[in-house]
């Protein structure tokens, strides 16, 4: 049964007829007593209206066995009358009141003295219950034949209460797939309004998050048209050399091409992948030492730094190690700290060094990454969280490919051609991959400059931001 309406209907006729049900037992039991009291009167002055004289004779009897039975004895004991002989009543008299049980049901005795003789007056008690049932169904009977009449009015009264339900239902139904507007609250009854109100609140976030997804779209769309244009544009170079040095350049270019558009995909995916875990809720998260992780991402770019002539190394002193631990999601924690190391490589000159910190857990862990190179502009430092953003020839760039992608360490030649000055070359989408995933997490990242003054130095806070570097 998943009708409202119909379980309301359900539910209050069953509650009247428990109702009535009580009612009528309170009520049989009401008129039971009042029977009781009034025959029991009736009984008494019956007895008080027989004869007081003596008398000898005892009439004979009577057939029937329904209603009053009087007995009679003198002073002596000796039988006078007996109305029924053939009633089980007892054979001497009590006086007073007195309910006696024989085998052909309980009957209410009334004994008394009537001048010299003895009288005894008995009535069968189902007599009193057979009226006092028969009253409480004349009252009750009125109330079982409104019944399905109180039925229809609680149908058409609960039916008027959900109709303010059927208009947001309808309202629902009328609206195209693409208005997220807020429905209006003004006449709603208290109990529909925060059922309202939840849902505005659910088509504002959906409304936000089309925004988000449309946005990105349209800006990975425009951000790719460049590579893909330029894949084809190299592909003609290739159809049209015409030396074996010309084709071997082409087919460089070409490759290099094809990785930097396959990056560029690699880093959407992520993108679009951590976007969802920001509201993931911190019940999912496990809880994790940091140490171990750390070493898993320096190890993992090892190999790249070593190409490029760069010294990467990891500063976690034991006994922050010991007490460093985080909740969280392992692989994403690996795509940030990777992004950030990565993307430190990347403009790091050859001789240059980066290292990774673990500088602070006393209440929360602290993680810096600080390289030697060119660094970022202070007025740049915010805008490069944005998507698909690329600053000057000093910004930094966030196009480390994601954690889990499988890094290719250049050959001497192109080794020499990354080596050589910082340009924005990148997809933009590492750093803001790496806010996402420290938002879900409840960390955040500030840019600051090198502890030397040269170079950029990145602190992930897990235990919120500072206001100011730590003294160098």
């Amino acid at each position: 049964m998943r009708s409202i309406r119909r379980r309301l209907l359900v539910g209050l006729l069953i509650t009247l007829a428990i109702a009535l049900v009580l009612a009528g037992i309170a009520i049989f039991r009401q008129a039971r007593t009042e029977a009781n009291e009034l025959f029991d009167f009736q009984l008494q002055q019956m007895a008080l209206s027989l004869p007081a004289e003596s008398f000898s004779s005892v009439p004979g009897e009577h057939n029937d066995t329904e209603g009053l039975v009087i007995q009679i004895w003198s002073r002596n004991g000796v039988e006078l009358y007996y109305s029924h002989p053939r009633t089980p009543l007892p054979p001497r008299a009590e006086l007073g009141f007195t309910t006696v049980q024989t085998p052909a049901g309980d009957w209410r005795v009334y004994a008394a003295l009537v001048g010299d003789n003895v009288v005894q007056l008995a009535q069968p008690m189902v007599i009193r219950d057979s009226l006092a049932v028969s009253m409480a169904l004349r009252t009750l009977l009125p109330l079982v034949i409104a019944m399905p009449l109180l039925g229809l009015l609680v149908w058409i009264v609960v039916g008027r209460g959900l109709r303010p339900l059927r208009r947001v239902t309808k309202a629902l139904d009328a609206r195209a797939p693409g208005a997220l507007e807020a429905f209006p609250e003004a006449g709603l009854p208290d109990e529909v309004r925060p059922l309202v109100r939840a849902l505005n609140s659910l088509l504002g976030r959906l409304d936000e998050a089309l925004l988000q997804q449309k946005a990105f779209v349209a800006d990975a769309a425009h951000e790719l048209r460049t590579p893909l244009a330029a894949l084809q544009l190299q592909v003609q170079l290739l159809e049209r050399a015409q030396t074996n040095e010309e084709r071997a350049e082409a087919m460089r270019d070409l490759r290099d091409g094809v990785r930097r558009s396959s990056h560029m995909v690699a880093q959407l995916l992520t993108l679009a992948r951590q976007e969802p875990d920001a509201t993931r809720a911190a019940s999912a998260f496990v809880d994790m030492p940091l140490a171990p992780l750390l070493q898993d991402v320096v190890a993992h770019h090892a190999a790249l730094a070593v190409a490029r002539g760069i010294d990467l190394g990891l500063d976690a002193p034991d006994a922050l190690a010991a007490i460093s631990r985080v909740r969280g999601d392992a692989n994403a924690l690996q795509t940030l700290f990777g992004n950030l190391v990565d993307n430190a490589l990347k403009y790091t000159p050859p001789g240059g060094h980066v290292d990774v910190r673990l500088v602070s857990a006393t209440q929360s862990p602290v993680v810096e990454i600080e390289d030697t190179g060119p660094g970022i502009a202070p007025a740049e430092r915010e805008r490069v969280f944005d998507r698909f953003f690329r600053g000057g020839a000093a910004s930094v760039e966030a196009a480390s490919p994601s954690a889990g992608a499988t890094q290719e360490v250049p050959s001497s030649a192109s080794a020499e051609h990354d080596n050589a000055a910082p340009r924005a070359q990148g997809s933009g989408l590492g750093l803001a991959i790496v806010r996402n995933i420290a938002q879900a997490h409840g960390a955040s990242v500030e840019l600051f400059d090198g502890r030397n003054g040269r170079g950029l130095r990145v602190r992930v806070s897990f235990g919120g931001a500072t206001s100011v570097p730590p003294a160098l």
